[in-house]
């Protein structure tokens, strides 16, 4: 399958390159057909310019300008409408996320699997200087979500996961404009009936630049989503689930 990695880059100058490269030299090694899709969203330093030079140094990698609203979500909506490989993950421009990861993600999905999810806080997971404010409302948000839903998994807000291209396409319209987009994917995938795999994964903090995740605002629309799912999950009497989790839910019922 070729691999699409969609890579959301705002103001990240001093980790772009280093991210691409060390990201292309992995794939490169293990003969991975790929594509590294960067959105630039809206950057005011240099992003762009070491983006154009970086394309034409490499052939699999591309780069958009998001020409709409910005945002997290929706530089990645915006790589995840033009994306050309067969299955496509979403990693952060930082590289707090590992290439070495990506290809334990990409090899579990090729086992049958219509997603792949990562996680930071099981055994086998792994995090690096992480925040502890961050770290207490990251573990009280995902434990929410883990008992609302009644989930085995413990880390939706996971960034970093592959889906099938079919799987995003089944997971249509996406509504998140921000970081609740890492909210969305994976609990319309439950939700829908796609089936997933849980891998543990690593994360280290940036060494460059700040965080674009700004806590205070975030509240309100991660629960929107968790609402909006929510809702979906009980009422939408499986109008968007996958075709065959359909036919097993009405055969259940009669």
């Amino acid at each position: 399958m070729k691999l699409s990695i969609v890579i959301p880059a705002h103001n990240e100058e001093g980790s772009i390159e280093e991210t691409i490269s060390t990201l292309y030299a992995k794939l490169k090694e293990n003969r991975i057909d790929h594509e590294i899709v960067v959105v630039n969203d809206h950057s005011r330093d240099t992003t762009e310019d070491i983006l154009a030079r970086m394309s034409t140094e490499m052939d699999t990698l591309v780069y958009y300008n998001n020409d709409g609203p910005g945002g997290f979500g929706n530089a990645i909506r915006y790589g995840l409408a033009r994306f050309s490989g067969d299955c496509v993950a979403i990693m952060m421009a930082d590289l707090s996320d590992s290439p070495d990861d990506l290809l334990k993600f990409y090899h579990k999905l090729m086992e049958g699997y219509d997603c792949v999810f990562g996680t930071r806080w099981s055994n086998g997971g792994k995090v690096v200087d992480y925040p502890f404010v961050k770290k207490i409302i990251n573990r009280m948000a995902n434990a929410i979500v883990k008992y609302t839903f009644a989930l085995k998994y413990n880390d939706c807000t996971n960034a970093f996961k592959i889906y099938r291209k079919e799987t995003i396409q089944g997971l249509q319209p996406l509504l998140s404009h921000h970081f609740n987009l890492t909210l969305e994917l994976p609990l319309k995938a439950i939700v829908r009936g796609y089936s997933y795999a849980i891998v543990p994964n690593s994360w280290h903090n940036r060494k460059h630049g700040e965080s674009k995740l700004k806590i205070k605002e975030m509240g309100s629309r991660y629960f929107f989503i968790l609402l909006y799912c929510l809702i979906e999950k009980f009422f939408s009497r499986g109008d968007y689930k996958k075709a065959d989790a359909k036919k097993v839910t009405m055969a259940k019922r009669a």
